[in-house]
């Protein structure tokens, strides 16, 4: 496993071509309706796809399945409650659309809290035998709403990806669009 940093990135291996974005966090011990009565904390794991320096596609929560089928999201998790992985999103690299040529995955908290209320987020990708290929974690407080976590572009013939650990204003993915373009 190796643990990427902002910025830092790697090629990722050509074989099977299918990966996974794993997406944990813990609430913040003071929220919820049991101690502060602040509410949970419900992020979202989200992958916006850009071709060509546009938006092309995304897939969340409320659409689970990028139009070519190459992404999925697999269930929406609102409290950050249970062991592992809280929301995963598989990538299958092989079925992108050829004129797809950047994939961010993005973080977002659907009901506006700044991250600062989150503990113990991170993001990994794992191939699908399920080897962790990186892993970044979210260790300072983000006054954000949201964060990308990292990109994902085609490099020749296969794909790379860069670690990001930025943060950005937005509590919906499909409000990503614009604010994006910058890391592209």
């Amino acid at each position: 496993m190796i643990e990427l940093s902002a910025g830092q990135e790697m090629v990722l291996p050509t074989e099977g071509g299918v990966l996974r974005m794993g997406l944990g966090w813990d609430k913040n011990p003071s929220a919820g309706p049991f101690s502060s009565g602040v509410r949970d904390v419900d992020l979202d794991a989200s992958a916006v796809e850009f071709g060509g320096g546009q938006l092309f596609d995304l897939a969340f929560y409320n659409n689970r399945t990028t139009r070519d089928g190459s992404v999925v999201h697999l269930g929406d998790n609102t409290t950050g409650s249970g062991e592992g992985d809280d929301e995963t999103i598989t990538v299958d690299l092989a079925r992108v659309h050829r004129q797809i040529d950047t994939i961010f995955l993005l973080v977002t908290s659907y009901q506006g809290h700044s991250l600062e209320w989150v503990a113990n987020a991170y993001c990994r990708v794992v191939d699908e035998h399920d080897v962790e290929l990186a892993r970044i974690t979210l260790t300072l407080g983000v006054p954000e709403t949201g964060v990308v976590m990292a990109r994902v572009s085609r490099d020749g013939d296969g794909w790379r990806l860069r670690a990001v650990a930025e943060g950005i204003a937005v509590t919906l993915p499909t409000e990503s669009g614009l604010k994006l373009k910058r890391f592209l």
